[in-house]
């Protein structure tokens, strides 16, 4: 097994444990034991626990924000902006469950918390596409004056709760409903005198 491909087996094991278990379910031991090497060669590649969770979260974050910038255009309307940028979010999630799974476990967690307040504090660099979004659509009154935080929670807490809801069995998001979904979510976020941008 070439490096490249033990690391990729350690890293699909720490996914797949992660979303099984928690970080704290998810001894380093226990993930080198699932991707078939040896305890310390996982040491190899990540010092400790903290800096693998963190490079995890870097790695599926670039992949992610790769899928959501392509087609994307700053030039459309705030509202078609927001569809595409929710519709690629949402089909991302739903098309990666582990990653979905772990990303979830990371922000819901300490790491995740940090990493949050500096992203919508704009302390922390890297793409931030829907912050940018959102003070947009807020300084052209196409979105409601609200918090970033409150914006973000009205628009992506239902885009995560019912891509939870797809990846456990309990409704299948086919397109219509996906487009119905993120619709919604624009209706909590826009100004009600303005339809469209």
């Amino acid at each position: 097994m070439s490096k490249q491909d033990k690391r990729e087996e350690i890293v699909r094991a720490a996914l797949e444990l992660i979303a099984e278990h928690g970080f704290h379910g998810a001894p380093m031991a226990m993930i080198a034991a699932r991707a078939g090497v040896g305890a310390g060669t996982i040491y190899r590649y990540f010092e400790n626990k903290d800096v693998m969770i963190a490079e995890l979260f870097r790695e599926l974050e670039e992949r992610s924000n790769q899928l959501l910038q392509k087609g994307y255009s700053i030039d459309k309307p705030i509202r078609e902006r927001f569809i595409h940028l929710c519709t690629a979010l949402i089909r991302y999630f739903i098309e990666n469950p582990l990653n979905y799974r772990f990303i979830e476990q990371f922000f819901n967690s300490p790491y995740g918390v940090a990493y949050r307040r500096d992203k919508l504090l704009g302390t922390k660099e890297g793409c931030n596409v829907f912050k940018e979004l959102f003070e947009d659509g807020i300084s052209r009154q196409v979105m409601k004056d609200l918090p970033l935080v409150i914006l973000f929670d009205l628009a992506f807490g239902p885009i995560l709760a019912v891509a939870r809801d797809h990846i456990l069995g309990f409704i299948t998001l086919e397109d219509m409903l996906i487009s119905r979904t993120i619709e919604a979510c624009w209706d909590g976020i826009q100004r009600q005198h303005i339809i469209t941008e």
